[in-house]
């Protein structure tokens, strides 16, 4: 029974573990900066200020809304498929500044 439960104690902590956000950086490298580094198809630059204020002015939560649906040749989700709202946020947090 004990090691039962140091087993599923084991389990939850490594779920846990899985769950939290990605680092901003990670994402952009994995996921964002092949078409953010060049501004493909018209997505803003990272790093741009200019480019990047009046989308964050929107808000985080319109951007990751617009990240998850897809817009222009960005597909939904765009390049990440294993990312949270949190880690969309990070990335736009990173590229954006």
């Amino acid at each position: 029974m004990k090691k039962l439960l140091a087993l599923t104690a084991f389990a939850a902590l490594t779920l846990s573990a899985n769950v939290s956000a990605q680092e901003g950086k990670a994402i952009y490298d994995k996921a964002c900066q092949v078409c953010h580094s060049m501004g493909i198809a018209g997505a803003p630059k990272a790093h741009d200020a200019a480019a990047w204020e009046p989308r964050i002015a929107q808000g985080l939560d319109t951007l990751v809304s617009t990240v998850k649906t897809g817009k222009g040749a960005m597909p939904p989700g765009g390049m990440c498929t294993d990312c949270t709202d949190e880690d969309y946020k990070n990335a736009i947090e990173f590229m954006s500044k």
